[in-house]
């Protein structure tokens, strides 16, 4: 019996030295489902166990406790996983944190509270945030203005802004589709929703929209922003008491010479822009790059910035990739003039060739917002009425993946960061 016992001991002491961390490799050799493996990430955060992000080791690893059900979600989903004795767990966080290393380990103690800006009625497939939240299985709530007028964030740690135009001209669709029924039906929903809201004009309710969120950011709130959703937030502000719409987006005619009264203090990233004041061109200000590329698809690439991981880990945490070079994709607003963001926002991705900025981030207040220029990493030109991205088809999409990044951003254990 004495021995028996010895022996159940000897195993146990057995299985947790040898067997005690679960490695989730996020490099191109070892991962076969790199936006599956985010899920699993979040999925354990949920279960109020910790993860250690291994920052720039085999491309942003994942270091999770070892368990039975995590080891069997992983083979459930896809997901590739490494089974790493206590020794080599060891040895991996040791190598990490010599000052000789470009690597950090940052430990995620609290899967984020999602959600995401969208109306009614809008199909998954709409919006490529949705659609790689739904595949990596990390749930998310939907809101849209009025829970966000009714104080609604305060229940969310992430927000995600849908391609929403936020100065009220409708997207600025008018050009090419105002005889279309989905934009006169859209516009008439709008029209009741801020009427319903107590509003006289759309453009009146999506700047107090647009302002809440700004309060919401600078509380300590984490926002991240996709196409039009990003210059048109930052439009709305430096338009604050500005007429900028023209008659048939709101009744009556825009303020006389606005363009010298926006203010661009008011912004988050953007400065020194010009609006487009004509109703038939489907632009909103010279921030978009759209009009101005003279890239050809196959060598539209956009480069992430290296940082310092141990004394920037955030902006290293939001470059995490298997490439340090993704595919381009278009949008309304498909990148940003390098020349007309403040000096005080990051640059995290970029086309130098070209003078453009694809991917950025800034402090504001005790909050954090990130904007990434285009539509969907995966659909190079996406058009209204095509069909949605199957994921399925891209499980290790680079351009997917900063979108999780973002994600996961809220979880890590907060530390004063260099300024």
């Amino acid at each position: 019996m004495k021995k028996i016992l010895l022996s159940i001991i000897f195993v146990c002491l057995t299985n947790t030295i040898y067997a005690s961390y679960i490695l989730l490799p996020m490099n191109v050799e070892n991962q076969k489902n790199h936006l599956k493996a985010y899920g699993i990430t979040y999925w354990v955060l949920k279960k109020q166990l910790k993860v250690k992000w291994l920052l720039n080791y085999k491309g942003g690893s994942f270091l999770l406790p070892d368990t039975e059900d995590i080891r069997q979600e992983c083979q459930i989903r896809g997901v590739s996983f490494e089974i790493l004795s206590n020794s080599k767990a060891e040895s991996v966080l040791e190598d990490i944190a010599s000052p000789s290393q470009n690597m950090e380990a940052v430990v995620l103690e609290k899967a984020p509270k999602v959600a995401v800006y969208t109306p009614d009625g809008k199909q998954p497939w709409d919006d490529a945030v949705t659609m790689v939240l739904k595949y990596a299985e990390i749930p998310y709530e939907t809101v849209y203005d009025e829970e966000v007028l009714n104080d609604g964030l305060l229940l969310f740690d992430w927000l995600h802004l849908h391609h929403e135009d936020f100065t009220g001209q409708y997207g600025k669709f008018y050009g090419a589709y105002r005889a279309s029924a989905w934009y006169i039906e859209a516009k008439k929903l709008a029209e009741a929703q801020a009427a319903k809201l107590g509003y006289d004009k759309v453009s009146e309710q999506k700047l107090d929209v647009a302002l809440k969120i700004r309060d919401y950011v600078i509380g300590g709130g984490f926002m991240f922003a996709m196409c039009s959703a990003t210059d048109s937030f930052d439009l709305a502000l430096s338009a604050e008491g500005v007429d900028i719409c023209e008659p048939m987006f709101d009744g009556d005619g825009s303020h006389p010479g606005y363009q010298n009264k926006i203010d661009y203090n008011k912004t988050f990233a953007f400065t020194n822009f010009i609006l487009e004041q004509s109703p038939l061109v489907y632009e909103f200000s010279s921030i978009d790059m759209t009009r101005k590329r003279r890239i050809p698809k196959t060598t539209d690439y956009f480069s992430l910035m290296e940082f310092s991981a141990k004394w920037d880990p955030i902006p290293t945490m939001l470059c995490q990739n298997h490439t340090a070079l993704v595919k381009g994709f278009m949008g309304q607003t498909t990148s940003f003039t390098r020349k007309e963001i403040k000096s005080n926002v990051l640059v995290l991705g970029e086309n130098k060739v070209n003078g453009e900025a694809k991917y950025i981030h800034g402090i504001k207040g005790k909050g954090f917002f990130t904007f990434y220029g285009g539509h969907d990493p995966e659909d190079y030109q996406h058009r209204v009425g095509d069909p949605k991205t199957e994921l399925d088809l891209h499980p290790t999409s680079p351009g997917y993946r900063l979108i999780l990044n973002n994600i996961l951003f809220p979880a890590a254990r907060k530390k004063k960061q260099k300024t």
